[in-house]
């Protein structure tokens, strides 16, 4: 496939990055055509030259999210080398999801995980896949610190995945829903505790 212009990959870049900010706030079906020309200032044909179908541009624009918020998870894990800090690092990076989110509207896997049951297919197999890959980044640290030493042998990597997942998520549904960040505070303090206990004394 040929390379896009210059010019066409900035403006392709610019209307995912906008539209992938406008399903996260308001949902895939919540958004119209016209809110993304609204959002990225182009017309229906713009758009269209860079994309097939709103499906099309609602598969990259998560997608784009997702590389977004993957981006800021390796960052946090930079020059980390202990299992149980890189846990805690995770922690820390997901409680931003609410203070400075990769995208608008908070965490883009809970997003649209929420709204993509059995209408929406192709958008419900991306969103397991980033869970899988979320997942997949936990049990590699906690498998790879039971190997070190770092971590007790009887621990199981996908229980750590589940709990951590089920707990961030949960608060974020929770400090969204009562905009009281309290929830997530106790989250957090909770799941410090419980990743210490992983490590061997």
């Amino acid at each position: 496939m040929p390379k896009k212009p210059p010019k066409a990959q900035e403006t392709k870049e610019k209307i995912l990055k906008q539209s992938a900010a406008l399903f996260n706030q308001f949902g895939y079906a919540g958004s119209s055509m016209s809110d993304i020309m609204r959002v990225t200032g182009l017309q229906k044909g713009g758009i269209y030259n860079h994309f097939k179908s709103k499906d099309e541009l609602a598969l990259q624009a998560f997608d784009y999210a997702i590389a977004r918020a993957t981006q800021r998870s390796l960052i946090a894990l930079k020059g980390k080398h202990h299992a149980i800090e890189r846990l805690q690092a995770l922690i820390v990076e997901f409680q931003n999801i609410l203070d400075d989110p990769p995208i608008a509207g908070g965490c883009p896997i809970l997003n649209t995980a929420v709204e993509s049951d059995d209408a929406y297919p192709a958008l419900r197999q991306r969103v397991q896949t980033a869970m899988d890959n979320w997942r997949s980044l936990i049990g590699k640290i906690v498998n790879k610190g039971i190997a070190k030493g770092e971590i007790c042998n009887s621990v199981e990597s996908d229980v750590v995945a589940t709990v951590l997942i089920s707990t961030i998520e949960g608060a974020v549904m929770l400090s969204k829903l009562y905009g009281d960040i309290t929830h997530m505070h106790r989250a957090i303090a909770h799941l410090n505790e419980y990743i210490s206990c992983l490590g061997i004394k």
